[in-house]
């Protein structure tokens, strides 16, 4: 969408100030988690295709489907301690944009999961877009399944067993050398 391209019936009013009003917490969980999508994204050099809303993986490369999640030790609202870091891997019936489709059983839809996380923890100078403050952990889903089998959640410690984490400069290959690619 063009980013200038003004409200119909509202004058001087265009769709990035939208955005700007309902996006701007970035440090939400919610757009948190959006923008390591996009940060994955980049990474991968595929930001260009935007991304589907309740698609059953988060971002493709070559055929390949990575499922992003992402966590934080501080977050926008009032805290009185740190959250403690809890990755979602549970599985689900997963939703094909595409086909339109949705699993009869619950599966991890992903060739591979990067597990974002967003390691700052001084609230009040946050800079959740300065991707020095993100450590990156990728896991192919069969080592994820092969490690924590059911499991439906997975702790910063227990993901650390299985993944050493990765700057942002080296996500890309990190995705690309776990996905075989």
């Amino acid at each position: 969408m063009n980013p200038t391209a003004e409200f119909q019936g509202i004058n001087n009013v265009h769709v990035v100030d939208f955005w700007a009003w309902a996006y701007s917490d970035v440090l939400s969980n919610r757009n948190r988690a959006i923008l390591a999508e996009y940060l994955v994204s980049l990474s991968l050099q595929v930001a260009d295709n935007p991304r589907v809303e309740w698609d059953a993986t988060d971002v493709s490369l070559s055929g390949k489907k990575i499922e992003v999640k992402s966590s934080a030790y501080v977050q926008s609202w009032a805290q009185e301690k740190e959250s403690k870091i809890i990755f979602d891997i549970s599985k689900k019936k997963a939703w094909d944009a595409e086909t339109n489709k949705v699993s009869d059983v619950p599966i991890r839809a992903a060739d591979c999961y990067v597990f974002c996380l967003y390691t700052n923890r001084d609230k009040e100078n946050t800079a959740v877009l300065d991707v020095e403050n993100w450590q990156f952990y990728v896991l192919s889903t069969r080592d994820l399944t092969n490690s924590f089998g059911e499991q439906k959640s997975l702790s910063l410690s227990r993901l650390k067993k299985v993944s050493d984490a990765v700057a942002y400069d080296n996500l890309s290959q990190q995705i690309r050398k776990t996905l075989d690619i």
